[in-house]
């Protein structure tokens, strides 16, 4: 595992998965702009790394991610903010833009921004400690960074809204119920079922292919399914003409684990 031990996040590479621990452990791990920071850094760089094809997000200790540093938000409410001040170098979301699988391992609480970064991975895993809450009304604050968006999508409207009205904590066996969690894990390490997970897609599934379907889901949440299916024939035209499905099809006529292409470097000119 890289980084010093006072590391804010800390990195490990586990075959084709990079798995990033917020390592706050005294705090739960609650979140900072210094933690946001080497977070958002981390992920660009797997980004464009071509050995990570997946990446397992987790935290230090009994916590995933308790929330914002409450010591840090209470000075920031005395304090006035300008819309300079407010200005990020980098948005909240950075999460949702990775091409690659991200995979939550969630042991103990995520709790309002720790709950909402846990939303943003494109499923998770759960340890039997593992407790959600939206936390934001009991703090006067509303729902955040995209979380009314997020969270009727997983779990229906209307337990959205009781999850966010009340902010009641969600044990791992309601979590796993509602589609908080897609894996409960009951014995053993979250984190290694989390990676165990990332592994078999890092090995077994197109990363190319993997990228677009994630984009699929993103673009395709909004739209009619008549032009979900428009946009479907033509990126599946294009995944006909591709090596990737070549690969695919020889691979498993072969019966031999496929030989994939990492992602291209992602620019301006790359769309997937």
């Amino acid at each position: 595992m890289t980084g010093a031990p006072g590391e804010l996040v800390l990195a490990e590479h586990r075959g084709p998965v990079l798995v990033l621990t917020f390592n706050r452990p005294a705090k739960l791990n609650a979140w900072t702009d210094e933690l946001e920071d080497r977070y958002f850094t981390l992920l660009d760089a797997a980004e464009d790394d071509p050995d990570v094809r997946a990446v397992v997000v987790t935290g230090a200790g009994r916590g995933f991610c308790a929330g914002a540093d409450l010591q840090r938000l209470q000075a920031a409410g005395h304090q006035h903010v300008s819309e300079a001040d407010r200005a990020r170098r980098r948005p909240r979301d950075v999460p949702l833009t990775l091409r690659k699988p991200l995979i939550g391992a969630v042991g103990g609480v995520a709790a309002g921004l720790g709950m909402v970064e846990a939303l943003y991975c494109d499923l998770r895993f759960g340890s039997p400690s593992a407790r959600f809450t939206t936390a934001f009304a009991q703090r006067g604050l509303i729902a955040e960074y995209g979380i009314s968006w997020l969270l009727p999508r997983l779990v229906g409207h209307s337990r959205a809204t009781d999850l966010l009205l009340s902010s009641r904590m969600v044990d791992a066996e309601e979590a796993l119920r509602i589609g908080l969690l897609d894996h409960l894990v009951p014995t053993g390490s979250v984190v290694d079922a989390a990676v165990a997970y990332a592994a078999d897609l890092a090995t077994r599934c197109s990363p190319a292919a993997m990228a677009t379907i994630k984009s699929q889901l993103q673009g395709d949440a909004d739209s009619t399914y008549a032009d979900s299916v428009t946009r479907a024939e033509s990126v599946m035209l294009q995944s006909f003409r591709g090596a990737d499905f070549v690969e695919g099809v020889a691979s498993h006529l072969d019966k031999r684990p496929p030989n994939f292409p990492s992602l291209p470097v992602r620019s301006s000119d790359v769309t997937v």
